[in-house]
């Protein structure tokens, strides 16, 4: 039998898919259950890894009373994120939460409590922590290679959230056409919208790079469509003491990243002050300028060590050794860019420049 038992806990978010193969795929965990209370939306997960029918479940609780999980992966609505930590909290269970963190800085906070209280281990997965540009930018900004970082230039997104299913499956125009009226993604209560989407990563990866250090203030600027009610494109600047970053989101890229890489490219530039490094998704190197050799020299990007290259090894891997999460998966982290996302949507909101929120 595996050592760990995992569960699978919504399938609002598509990447539930990705996060069970890696279960299926990793030689030490089973799925030991599914939770939705729409079989159909587990259907292609029931077929992918030969779920049995007795894993299977349309009830939370049943689901998890039953299969006595390890870990429970979460993917549901943004703005229900709380609500299910608390309930799987109760069964005294790890969770690993797919982004984003929460839709406001007071639900992160309630998920933070719940599992504190139980006495197990958070983790949020942002993938853009798993890119080995971004870790190698993040060891190159660690070693001095660009001086004191100043700036964090970001922008991400993709066509749509209803343009691909798990494991990058297509989904025509068409039928994203008819899923997107009732589609969660873009319903404001539901926590839809780019900001709230690709924001999170952007911000959370940008408090990585410098090491936790918080912005002092925040602008931000979405479109406003006049037949949809959340934002495609959002524009975030932070000023903190160092200096200004800016944090770009994008729904309606011509090309999605993991394809081909749109026009501007997604992933970041880092200003440091003695250099800088343009860390692209997917890229396997970094290009570094410094003011000593302002020649641009591509770098190749680090391997990752085993336990270190995915969410659901790295979680099991830390849970077995009794160690904390850290980098952008730690909750105390990602907290820091909940209230750089919650700063951003009441800018806004209002229109105006904004101190960050506590």
């Amino acid at each position: 039998m595996a050592r760990w038992r995992v569960a699978g806990i919504n399938f609002d978010h598509q990447h539930m898919g990705d996060l069970l193969r890696q279960t299926f795929e990793h030689a030490d965990a089973e799925i030991v259950g599914v939770y939705d209370k729409s079989p159909e939306r587990m259907a292609r997960a029931i077929r992918d890894f030969a779920i049995p029918p007795d894993r299977v479940f349309t009830d939370l609780d049943a689901c998890l009373t039953t299969s006595k999980p390890d870990l429970a992966i979460i993917c549901a609505a943004t703005a229900e994120h709380a609500d299910h930590v608390e309930r799987v909290a109760r069964h005294k269970v790890h969770v690993l939460v797919e982004k984003p963190f929460a839709a406001s800085i007071a639900e992160a906070d309630r998920m933070i409590d719940a599992m504190k209280a139980a006495g197990r281990t958070l983790a949020i997965n942002w993938p853009l922590a798993w890119y080995r540009s971004h870790n190698t930018s993040k060891r190159l900004i660690d070693e001095g290679a660009i001086g004191d970082l100043i700036e964090v230039h970001y922008y991400d997104g993709n066509r749509g959230p209803l343009y691909h299913l798990a494991d990058k499956v297509e989904v025509t125009p068409e039928e994203v056409a008819a899923m997107k009226p009732n589609s969660w993604w873009y319903k404001r209560a539901s926590g839809g919208g780019s900001l709230l989407d690709y924001l999170g990563y952007g911000v959370t990866l940008g408090a990585w790079f410098m090491n936790g250090e918080k912005p002092l203030e925040v602008t931000s600027v979405i479109d406003e469509a006049p037949d949809i009610e959340v934002d495609q494109h959002s524009i975030t600047i932070c000023r903190t003491q160092r200096g200004l970053s800016k944090y770009e989101t994008r729904w309606g890229t011509l090309t999605d990243p993991w394809t081909q890489q749109p026009q501007p490219r997604c992933g970041f530039v880092l200003v440091g002050s003695t250099g800088s490094i343009s860390s692209y998704d997917y890229d396997d190197f970094v290009t570094l300028q410094t003011s000593a050799d302002t020649t641009l020299r591509p770098i190749p990007v680090d391997v990752l060590p085993p336990g270190r290259r995915a969410p659901i090894e790295y979680m099991l891997d830390r849970v077995a050794r009794g160690e904390p999460v850290t980098g952008p998966l730690d909750p105390k982290l990602c907290r820091i860019g909940q209230q750089i996302v919650d700063s951003a949507m009441l800018s806004a909101r209002l229109k105006r420049t904004v101190d960050l929120l506590p």
